[in-house]
């Protein structure tokens, strides 16, 4: 029986258009824009300056902490400028300006894309390596891997979980990768597994993905410790902490680490970015991207440099449809809406979704009719009709004795609402302010 986790989860249309189609090569942007908050944590800060001359791969922005990440650039040409860019979430931030000039890459990398299996680096280099490399998340937190790899004194991890569930409707990314960069992959398994110090690695994949799981099961044999574990379909899956339940069966308790429960948990896309940088010396600055929309002319994975900007990934597919509502970075559930086209493509951006006006509109709001059905879809075991009051209310102090920061914004009480109230609107809105009392809080002390 295919394993699951156990509270909570729906069962949104999975409208997967990009499914077996193969990863393309986004061309070069003419003008590159590199964020510099491409990550949870502090932004990371410039090291180049107008008119300096990069390389593809070149150190452009440094961490600005143990908590941050390092930029490189995508491209080879000059700095015109750092100034402010619209992100994905809407507010404008630093962004370091290049103007392409071919595409040269620094020598310190392998572009030889042969298997390379060996790996002789100690726990310590690897994670040095990975932190030089700028590697991130890649299924959408962006959390600085080199910081999961150093678990928090007096804990230790015991296994090694690979997010391969993709559950967010219409994203085939990480799939695609699967498919043509399996041994790769794995062999990225092996080093994370060689950082942790772990002897066992769990690829959790969802059972819709029947080519990618019998590829692995085919290769698994020659990689010693590693383990398929098929998953009934089910959002949000793709979540930490759901995951850890359905692969091992523990919870993560309330206000604690993934790691409380002895796991590490990385995506299929930031394992392959491991194997590229402890393998190939390859820096984070390109990524697959899956473009698509029901009314698109050619949903597609693409290969695509950060700071590539999305209006040119959308005419690579066939251009704009005439009636899209919403421009999606990342998927339906937990994307956010893009105020226009010349938002640039960063670390965390897995798919660009063009959702028709009739689905993107939103119904009127009328008054909860106490149906009990976001608590009962709630994978967190919240109460989000509760926590949706209080933040109407300004209650912060009950919302957070009510656990709201437990919560993963994953969507799926907006998503069963009969009353089309936005519940994670304001979920959203409670988090940020009950935050900011934890973090007042602490600041006292």
């Amino acid at each position: 029986m295919l394993k699951t986790f156990r509270i909570g989860g729906i069962h949104p249309a999975a409208n997967k258009l990009s499914a077996g189609k193969a990863i393309e090569t986004a061309m070069l942007p003419e003008q590159a824009v590199v964020m510099l908050s491409q990550h949870i944590g502090a932004p990371a800060q410039a090291v180049v300056a107008k008119g300096d001359r990069v390389k593809t791969g070149t150190l452009i922005a440094k961490a600005g902490g143990f908590v941050s990440a390092h930029i490189h650039s995508p491209v080879s040409g000059t700095v015109l400028k750092i100034d402010l860019m619209t992100d994905a979430s809407g507010y404008s931030k630093p962004a370091i300006f290049i103007q392409t000039e071919g595409d040269e890459w620094e020598e310190s990398i392998i572009r030889d894309e042969s298997l390379c299996t060996e790996c002789r680096l100690s726990p310590s280099e690897i994670i040095e390596k990975i932190t030089a490399c700028g590697i991130v998340g890649l299924g959408g937190a962006t959390f600085p891997t080199h910081v999961k790899l150093s678990p928090p004194p007096g804990m230790q991890a015991s296994v090694l979980i690979v997010n391969a569930a993709e559950c967010e409707p219409y994203l085939t990314a990480d799939h695609a990768l699967m498919l043509e960069k399996s041994e790769e992959i794995l062999v990225g398994i092996q080093i994370l597994m060689k950082a942790l110090q772990v002897n066992r690695a769990v690829i959790g994949i969802e059972n819709n993905k029947k080519d990618a799981i019998a590829r692995f099961q085919q290769l698994i044999p020659r990689y010693p410790g590693i383990e398929i574990c098929p998953l009934k379909m089910r959002y949000p899956q793709g979540g930490e902490k759901q995951l850890i339940d359905a692969v091992l069966r523990r919870q993560v308790p309330s206000g604690g680490l993934p790691i409380a429960t002895g796991a590490v948990v990385q995506n299929a896309g930031t394992v392959f970015a491991v194997y590229e940088a402890v393998q190939k010396n390859k820096p984070l600055f390109e990524r697959v991207v899956t473009v698509t929309g029901k009314s698109l002319n050619r949903p597609a994975n693409y290969k695509v440099r950060t700071g590539t900007p999305v209006g040119q990934l959308i005419q690579a597919a066939g251009g704009l449809p005439e009636d899209t509502g919403k421009i999606i970075s990342g998927g339906p559930m937990m994307g956010k809406a893009l105020v226009n086209t010349d938002v640039p493509v960063t670390k965390g951006c897995s798919g660009i979704l063009l959702l028709p006006r009739n689905e993107a509109l939103r119904g009127e709001m009328s008054n909860c009719i106490r149906c009990a059905r976001c608590i009962s879809v709630c994978p967190m075991g919240l109460e989000p009709n509760l926590l949706m009051n209080l933040s109407l209310h300004n209650r912060w102090e009950e919302a957070e004795q009510e656990h709201i920061m437990d919560c993963i914004e994953c969507g799926s009480c907006s998503y069963t609402c009969p009353a089309r109230r936005p519940v994670l609107d304001y979920v959203r809105l409670g988090k940020g302010k009950v935050g900011a009392l934890i973090r007042n809080r602490a600041a006292k002390k």
